[in-house]
């Protein structure tokens, strides 16, 4: 009897430890959702609007505009027009005029052909090409 008691006990032991090592097998973990556990699920959220190769391209697009500091502007020639650029992706109903409306309409002499802002309406419509 006394072996048979042992037995009894060693195999409801060994039933317990299976239960949870089957409850993972089986895919039902945290998440809830069958197949994936908390440690194989995607942990990078996803961005509506940009991604990492969008944000790149408004730098490739504005690369002829100033990075120097002007005094008394909110920030450089380049910052200003991937800001405008970023306004206009998100937003398609932008249109390019009101994205660029903070660039400066001015010519300075041997900054390349046009104004800021002029540049600014030219990459707003390469992008949205």
């Amino acid at each position: 009897m006394k072996l048979s008691r042992t037995f009894a006990v060693a195999l409801a032991a060994l039933a317990l430890g299976a239960v949870p090592a089957v409850a993972v097998a089986g895919g039902h973990g945290k998440s809830g959702a069958p197949g994936q556990n908390k440690t194989t699920t995607n942990a990078t959220p996803n961005t509506p609007s940009t991604t990492s190769s969008q944000t790149k391209a408004f730098g490739k697009y504005c690369q002829n505009e100033s990075k120097t500091q002007v005094a008394g502007q909110k920030g450089t020639a380049f910052s200003q027009c991937v800001v405008a650029l970023a306004h206009a992706n998100n937003n398609p109903k932008t249109t390019a005029r009101a994205a660029c409306a903070a660039m400066s309409r001015k010519h300075v002499k041997g900054q390349g052909k046009g104004t800021a802002y002029s540049r600014c309406i030219t990459a707003v419509a390469k992008l949205r090409s």
